[in-house]
């Protein structure tokens, strides 16, 4: 399966991302999965695909050529792919996946997770989409659904083919 993982190219302040990250790098990589990301080698980013190819698992970037410029891209990933730009790397994580995974991170990731969110509620895609809510990161988005729900603008039904999961073990459990 091609994982799609949505997450910073910062380690921010919780130490504990750094080290989910590496856990869920290292299930994609034994579990013979390919990891779908945004080819950077830093932050969370560049922790996720090298816990990957540690577990011995196959990473293929997507850069924009505006990071390629800055020398930010991973240059030990089984493939990078380099775009023109933003919308062209985010129509590539698409195109490539079979899942995707919001990670703890920032506007980008936000940006890359809503997009997928729009496609799977819409049923343009069948295919699990899981925000990891890793220490309730995201409780004030799940809530903001339920906002949406509650004033009539979105309905259960399709909000429910995004998954919210707290735990690795549930993150899992939607890609089966």
């Amino acid at each position: 399966m091609n994982i799609t993982v949505y997450l910073a190219a910062h380690e921010g302040f919780v130490p504990k991302f750094k080290e989910k990250v590496h856990e869920l790098g290292k299930w994609i990589g034994e579990n013979g999965h390919t990891l779908i990301y945004g080819g950077s080698n830093c932050g969370l980013m560049g922790a996720i695909a090298d816990s990957v190819l540690e577990a011995g698992g196959k990473v293929i970037g997507i850069e924009p050529e505006m990071f390629i410029e800055k020398c930010l891209q991973h240059t030990g990933i089984t493939k990078l792919i380099v775009t023109k730009d933003l919308p062209e790397r985010k129509a590539g994580l698409i195109n490539n996946s079979d899942a995707f995974i919001a990670f703890p991170g920032g506007l980008g990731t936000l940006d890359e997770i809503s997009e997928v969110m729009v496609m799977v509620s819409l049923k343009i895609r069948s295919c699990p989409c899981i925000v990891y809510n890793l220490d309730g990161y995201y409780d004030h988005l799940k809530a903001q659904f339920q906002v949406m729900i509650d004033s009539g603008l979105s309905t259960e039904k399709k909000m429910a083919p995004i998954h919210f999961a707290d735990t690795l073990e549930e993150v899992i459990s939607y890609l089966k």
